[in-house]
């Protein structure tokens, strides 16, 4: 396999929304749907990757 990266260049009208799930209370949602101070809370989170341990099989 090559090592470059070829890069798909879209126009505007050729893109296609993406719609962003989250668990809410036990249960997913689409964060469109949530309402304006849910979504505020929803962009302030912080993401991130648990450390992998040396006796798992890290990927």
């Amino acid at each position: 396999m090559s090592e470059t990266k070829s890069q798909a260049l879209l126009k505007d009208s050729e893109r296609q929304r993406c719609e962003v799930w989250t668990r809410v209370m036990g249960y997913h949602r689409p964060v469109s749907e949530f309402n304006p101070g849910k979504q505020s809370e929803h962009g302030e989170r912080r993401h991130f990757a648990e450390p992998c341990q040396a006796s798992a099989a890290c990927v």
